[in-house]
C-alpha cells in the first residue's frame, strides 16, 4: 500500500507511516511528545496533507494517543505551538476563556492603581504561545511571534474589548462609547520565518501614547519602538531602583526612553542623572519624557561601551548605576558571544561605581541562564578589580508570569550588587 502521508517541505518522517483509524483530521504524528510548548520540526513523524499554516491541529504520541492541540506553523523550526493538552478542545470558548483569565489575572495585580501600561498576555506564560498583548492607557498592542496568532488577531482584539470594557487611563476618564484602539506589531524575522506580513495600516495605525507608571508620564511610540514601545517588565525595579538614588549620582546606560533615569530623579530624588542610548530616536523620545515631567536629565547619545570607556579614562564615577542593554544572544549560537558582551560590559560599569555604590544589571536574553549572566558578572568583576556583594536578584513584574515547562520565557534577569 503507498503511503497517504505527505511530507512537508524540510520535515523529516517515518517511511510508510499511515495514520492510525480514528485519528481526527487535521492531525500530527509526533515523534517524541514532551511538555514544552515548543515542538520542533525534528520532532515531529508526519502531517496530514489537510493541514494549513495557521491550523489548530491534532498532536498524536507514538502510541496513537490523543496528545493536545496546537498552532502549526509548517516553515518555522517551531512546528507546533501547544495549545492544550489531553482531549481539551480549542474552538472561540478556549480563545475566550484564556484571554479572560489573563486579564483576571492582572486585575487581582490591582495594577490599575500605579499605572496604565502593563502586560495582558504573555505568550507561553497565560498559555498562548505566540501571542504578547501590551496595555498602554487606551491603545492595545499586539507582539505576534506564529502566523496562528496573526490569523486570529482581530478575534483576539473583540474578545479583550468585550472583557476589559470601555478603556480608562489614570489621566482620563475615556467619554462613553470610546473603543478600544489597536496596534499589530511583528519583527520582520518573524514574519519571513513563520509566513505572514503585517500591514502598515495595523502596524502604525496609532500615533505616540502617553501613559502613568508610579506618577510619572510617558510617551509611548507604539508603531515604530522597540518591541512594543515601553518595557513594562522593569516596572517594579525602576520603582526599587530610584529607593537608592535621594541625593545620589546615578548613571543610567542603555536608557531607551529614560524609565530608570526618571525613577531615579523624580521618584528616588537624585542629585545628577546622565542616561546613555546608541539609539537617537529613543533618546529623543527620552527628551520628550523629561520634559513632561518638568525635570533634568543628562540625556546622552552614545554607545554604552564607549561611552564607560571615556568615563574611566576622565576617572569619572557614580553612586548609583544601571545597565539595561538590548538582547545580546537572539539564537543559541549567539549565547557565547552575548557572555562574552555581558562580561566586558559589566567589567566596565563596574570601573564607574563608587565604592559602596550600586549597579543594578540586567540581560533580557532568554536563552542566557541566571547562572550564566551570574558568571558573567563575576568575570566582570574579577576583569575591573571589585569585590561586589550580590544582595537580590528579581525578573519581571509579575504581569510577565512564567509556566515551568517553559523555562525560558523567564528571561529578565536583574542582579543587584554592592560595589566594594
Amino acid at each position: 500500500m503507498s503511503d497517504p502521508v505527505s511530507k512537508q517541505p524540510g520535515q523529516r518522517r517515518d517511511e510508510g507511516v499511515e495514520p492510525p483509524k480514528g485519528v481526527e483530521s487535521p492531525w500530527v504524528l509526533l515523534r517524541s511528545a514532551g511538555f514544552h510548548p515548543f515542538i520542533f520540526k525534528r520532532m515531529i513523524r508526519a502531517v496530514d496533507p489537510a493541514a494549513g499554516a495557521g491550523d489548530v491541529v491534532n498532536l498524536y504520541d507514538r502510541n496513537h494517543t490523543l496528545f493536545g492541540r496546537a498552532l502549526y506553523s509548517p516553515d518555522s523550526q517551531i512546528a507546533l505551538r501547544v495549545l492544550a493538552y489531553g482531549n481539551e478542545a480549542v474552538d472561540d470558548t478556549f480563545w475566550q476563556s484564556r484571554l479572560g483569565r489573563a486579564v483576571a489575572f492582572r486585575r487581582r495585580l490591582r495594577l490599575d492603581e500605579v499605572t496604565d501600561a502593563y502586560r495582558l498576555v504573555h505568550a507561553e506564560g497565560d498559555g498562548l504561545s505566540g501571542l504578547i498583548v501590551e496595555r498602554y492607557a487606551d491603545c492595545l498592542v499586539f507582539e505576534l511571534f506564529s502566523i496562528g496568532m496573526y490569523q486570529r488577531c482581530q478575534m483576539f482584539a473583540g474578545a479583550l474589548a468585550d472583557v476589559l470594557g470601555p478603556p480608562r487611563s489614570l489621566d482620563f476618564l475615556v467619554r462613553d462609547g470610546a473603543e478600544w484602539r489597536t496596534v499589530v506589531r511583528a519583527d520582520e524575522r518573524i514574519e519571513r520565518i513563520e509566513g505572514f506580513k503585517v500591514p502598515d495600516s495595523k502596524r502604525r495605525a496609532v500615533g505616540p501614547v502617553t501613559v502613568r507608571e508610579h506618577g510619572i508620564r510617558y510617551r509611548v511610540d507604539v508603531s515604530a519602538g522597540h518591541k512594543t514601545g515601553f518595557f513594562c517588565d522593569q516596572r517594579d525595579n525602576r520603582r526599587r531602583f530610584a529607593e537608592f538614588c535621594d541625593g545620589a549620582e546615578v548613571l543610567d546606560l542603555c536608557c531607551y526612553t529614560g524609565g530608570f533615569g526618571l525613577c531615579a530623579k523624580v521618584l528616588g530624588h537624585a542629585s545628577e542623572v546622565t542616561s546613555v542610548d546608541l539609539d537617537e530616536k529613543a533618546i529623543a523620545i527620552a527628551r520628550k519624557n523629561v520634559n513632561l515631567n518638568q525635570t533634568r536629565i543628562n540625556l546622552v547619545h552614545s554607545d554604552a561601551f564607549i561611552y564607560l570607556r571615556q568615563m574611566i579614562a576622565n576617572g569619572r564615577q557614580y553612586d548609583c548605576v544601571v545597565c539595561d542593554p538590548s538582547k545580546f544572544a537572539p539564537s543559541r549560537a549567539g549565547i557565547e558571544e552575548a557572555l562574552k558582551k555581558y562580561r566586558d560590559l559589566n567589567g566596565l560599569a563596574l570601573q564607574v561605581v563608587r565604592p559602596g555604590g550600586v549597579l543594578l544589571t540586567c540581560s533580557c536574553s532568554g536563552l542566557v541562564t541566571r547562572p550564566m549572566f551570574v558568571e558573567a558578572i563575576r568575570n566582570g568583576a574579577r576583569y575591573a578589580k571589585r569585590q561586589i556583594q550580590v544582595f537580590d536578584q528579581t525578573g519581571a513584574a509579575a504581569d510577565h508570569p512564567v509556566m515551568l515547562n517553559c523555562p525560558e520565557s523567564e528571561y529578565l534577569k536583574a542582579v543587584w550588587c554592592r560595589v566594594l
